[in-house]
């Protein structure tokens, strides 16, 4: 075999930055491919090589097999390594890869074959022995073979797409008056992401805690496990924190489960980087949920608690290497925290968000600190991918050391320019039960009012502070009364902007000793405490920390207040940028409150606009495989009398 100069990253965005730096510091040459709207991604710039796989969806580039095949070919890479999503864990791509005589960094098209599909990895655990969640993984589709089988499962239940993750296709039905719509939704989330629509669906399990095992298998028979992540922590199937190894697991069941993980992936020929999830009840039984063939978003935290690179072995393992440790050699030191950033907001149900990143501001850099992170201030953010931006992880000696030294990453990191769960994680993470480590599937809905507080008026301490901060930070070229840096003698002893911040807007009247800002920090004294909160000016925009949250604060504009009113008037809009993949009602149609009218897909999701009351259909503005901007008016509801 030849030696490997080459790699191709069949992917974007933090994983593709993350497998380059490795890759970099193997000294391999790096190569990244991009869609048309990509061409400057920060995964883009990062890599020493790019090719440009035009398109704008994720179906005209990044699942292209024949492009990312051509592509490694014109950049001469030897080897492709496909990050996770996208055709990670498709076969064909695996297949493809090895018939051009590249090299896959993946395991065997023919193991992805046996877990690729969730349906076919539950019939060969049973076989093997591995207890499963009672389900229904056949291959008749039809909606009354599945809700017979929700009827001898049981409600509530679980429908899951056999050949993605992430939390794509994927609904929790709690009757059969939900069923046919809940079906339908799922599979065709499923086939826009994966490209198969087939579902299975299984028992809905009562608090358990999703546990997972890290198993690597080389080309010579050796395998191991790394030690298990708890990802219990989980909003719409979608993981959110993750941690290693699992709290008050046992030296019992970590083996058990450790050798159940193994057993599977031996079963199947594994090779690479893999994981088995289980579910974990309150009993300590484990219940087999599926194995993903691919390195997984959460690795981070394995790295942590072992001092392991799992892209190098992933690379000196697809080249023939034996695994360097036994499973006796694995390490595991101290425990590791990982969250997900993503752009979205909490605010409205984690509607994902697009726009520019006029302020992106990582925590530092430090022992214990990591951030993989797959964009910069400056970027923007598409609604043809996942939203999520990057994650943050913490690592210490104990677990109460990381979550402490996350909670200090999270205060210090700051995005501006469009909603993110930066502040919904530091809640998480603070909240008492997670110091408690009282983990389990349920958290976020049972503390959702800790978690999710309903926002309300910004409060006048908080205008204070902005108009201070927006006093002292602009330059004199916006407007007359910043024409110093600060207060200085000469100006009025007061004076008064208009100001508005997330579609509040206040006149505030300023002293010249409200509060003092000094580089970014904005300094407010208060009976004798002072204290100091993040404020940058970018753009026209102060960005200002508030209890936690980001806050953009600009001169309140009255002409966009009166079209941004206007816009809005006529019909239900858009709640993001995205596609109508659904038009459910015609016009004159008659419809109850909830009917759902409009089905909206953006960033792999799809997303339902339904009636707020009844009435009746009076006008249509969008029609199916149509493009729509976030706030452009879909339908016209006329109130029934």
């Amino acid at each position: 075999m030849s030696t490997l100069t080459t790699v191709l990253v069949a992917n974007r965005g933090e994983i593709a930055c993350r497998v380059m730096r490795t890759a970099k510091a193997m000294g391999l040459t790096t190569v990244a491919v991009h869609s048309a709207i990509d061409r400057d991604a920060r995964h883009s710039r990062e890599a020493d090589i790019r090719v440009d796989l035009g398109g704008s969806k994720a179906t005209e580039s990044y699942l292209q097999i024949d492009k990312l095949i051509a592509a490694a070919q014109a950049s001469g890479a030897q080897a492709i390594h496909p990050g996770y999503g996208f055709l990670s864990e498709n076969a064909g791509f695996a297949r493809a890869i090895e018939a051009a005589g590249l090299i896959f960094l993946g395991p065997p098209a023919s193991a992805i074959d046996a877990m690729g599909s969730k349906s076919a990895a539950k019939a060969l655990m049973e076989t093997a022995g591995v207890p499963l969640v009672p389900g229904y993984h056949g291959t008749d589709q039809d909606l009354d073979t599945f809700r017979d089988a929700c009827e001898r499962i049981g409600y509530p239940v679980l429908l899951k797409a056999t050949a993605g993750g992430g939390g794509k296709g994927m609904k929790v039905v709690e009757d059969v008056s939900q069923l046919a719509e809940a079906l339908a939704s799922a599979q065709r989330e499923a086939l826009s992401s994966f490209g198969n629509g087939q579902m299975l669906v299984e028992k809905y399990l009562l608090k358990p805690r999703h546990v997972e095992i890290q198993v690597f298998a080389d080309q010579h028979g050796h395998c191991l496990y790394l030690n298990e992540r708890d990802c219990s922590i989980q909003r719409r199937h979608q993981k959110v924190v993750e941690e290693a190894p699992a709290p008050g697991l046992s030296v019992e069941q970590r083996k058990a489960m450790g050798e159940a993980a193994v057993r599977a992936a031996q079963a199947i020929g594994y090779v690479g980087a893999g994981t088995v999830e289980f579910l974990l009840d309150a009993r300590g039984e484990f219940f087999f949920m599926e194995m993903n063939t691919r390195l997984q978003v959460e690795h981070p935290v394995t790295e942590a608690i072992t001092g392991l690179d799992l892209v190098a072995w992933q690379i000196r393992v697809a080249q023939g290497e034996a695994l360097p440790i036994t499973q006796e050699q694995v390490p595991l030191i101290g425990h590791a925290i990982e969250v997900r950033l993503y752009a979205e907001d909490p605010t409205n149900d984690f509607l994902p968000a697009t726009g520019h990143l006029a302020l992106y501001r990582e925590s530092a850099p430090g022992p214990g600190r990591r951030v993989d992170s797959g964009v910069e201030q400056g970027d923007s953010v598409s609604p043809f991918y996942d939203p999520m931006l990057g994650k943050l992880i913490a690592w210490g000696e104990d677990r109460e050391q990381a979550r402490l030294r996350l909670l200090s990453m999270l205060d210090e990191f700051a995005v501006g320019g469009l909603k993110t769960n930066l502040g919904f994680l530091r809640r998480i993470i603070g909240h008492p039960a997670f110091a408690a480590a009282e983990l389990d599937t349920g958290f976020i809905p049972r503390y959702q009012d800790d978690l999710l507080p309903v926002p309300g008026a910004l409060s006048d301490d908080f205008w204070q502070a902005a108009g201070s901060a927006f006093m002292q930070s602009l330059p004199a070229a916006d407007g007359p009364w910043a024409d110093t840096r600060g207060f200085r003698a000469g100006l009025p002893a007061e004076v008064s902007l208009h100001l508005n911040c997330n579609g509040q807007d206040r006149l505030v009247t300023l002293a010249a000793d409200t509060a003092i800002l000094q580089g970014e920090q904005l300094w407010i004294e208060h009976q004798g405490v002072r204290r100091s909160h993040l404020a940058v000016c970018n753009e026209h925009t102060v960005f200002l920390r508030w209890d936690g949250e980001m806050q953009g604060v600009s001169l309140f504009d009255p002409i966009a207040a009166v079209e941004a009113n206007q816009s809005h008037q006529g019909g239900l809009t858009a709640p993001m940028n995205g596609s109508i993949v659904r038009v459910l009602v015609d016009v004159g149609q008659t419809v109850e409150a909830g009917t759902q009218l409009v089905v909206l897909e953006a960033m792999k999701m799809e997303h339902s606009i339904r009636a707020p009351q009844a009435g009746v259909v009076k006008a249509l503005f969008c029609q199916e495989g149509e493009m729509v901007a976030e706030g452009s008016a879909l339908v016209e509801l006329e109130t029934a009398d």
